[in-house]
């Protein structure tokens, strides 16, 4: 794999800069958007883009608050993820943004990119599988699940998929129900997985930091989620 880099995308009059990392080769390479939870374009995802390009894809960990932004503790991230979490419409179409941003790459294969994302990143992959773009799989890791627009009938086009923690406060079982309502009508090929005894951020190793309620991890659920990730991303990208 080579150095990671950063890559640029403007939407909204505003600068972002996320992260990319590149496999060996000479591609062009199937790519995977990797989307920050809310606290910001931290080490996780940054992480998470080397250990896919080791694995031959293109990484891009999107930032999706601006290249300036101050997130630097997690009341300064939680303003800018309020601040996009009200105009949600806007949200989405920053979501489109990076999907267009990574498939305009000379080294990616613009007919094979999948998203995944945590928390905030779990809302932002789902919004980019209902904006109707050509995704061909998106995975929401203990995401919330609420949207402003559910998706039309035929709207998505790739899989979708949810990792759920059952003591998850922010993604609570009826909004379970309602993401798995709105799939069906949509008609879209879905897996939503629900882990028993597991909370919000069950992937983050460090989530006992923030010291709040519903909020931990858990190796076996971290674990077992990327696993599956993995198969889907092979299935989709490679398949």
């Amino acid at each position: 794999m080579r150095p990671i880099q950063p890559i640029e995308c403007e939407h909204g009059g505003t600068l972002l800069r996320g992260l990319m990392a590149v496999p060996d080769g000479d591609g062009p390479f199937p790519a995977v958007l990797v989307m920050h939870s809310a606290l910001g374009l931290h080490h996780m995802v940054g992480d998470t883009a080397r250990r896919l390009a080791d694995l031959g894809y293109l990484a891009v960990a999107s930032d999706m608050y601006g290249a300036d932004a101050d997130f630097s503790d997690e009341l300064k991230a939680g303003e800018l993820y309020a601040r996009l979490g009200a105009n949600p419409g806007f949200l989405r179409e920053r979501c489109v943004a990076w999907f267009d941003a990574v498939g305009l790459l000379d080294q990616v294969d613009a007919s094979r990119i999948g998203a995944i994302g945590y928390c905030f990143g779990g809302k932002c992959v789902l919004e980019l599988a209902r904006s109707g773009c050509d995704v061909k799989a998106v995975v929401s890791y203990h995401g919330t699940l609420e949207t402003h627009e559910p998706a039309r009938a035929g709207q998505i086009n790739g899989v979708v998929a949810a990792w759920c923690g059952e003591q998850d406060p922010y993604a609570p079982p009826e909004h379970i129900d309602a993401l798995r309502a709105e799939m069906i009508a949509a008609g879209a090929r879905y897996q939503i997985t629900m882990l028993g005894s597991v909370a919000h951020g069950f992937t983050d190793p460090d989530a006992a930091r923030l010291n709040m309620p519903g909020i931990g991890y858990d190796e076996v659920a971290a674990r077992v989620s990327w696993a599956g990730t993995l198969a889907l991303l092979d299935a989709t990208l490679n398949g």
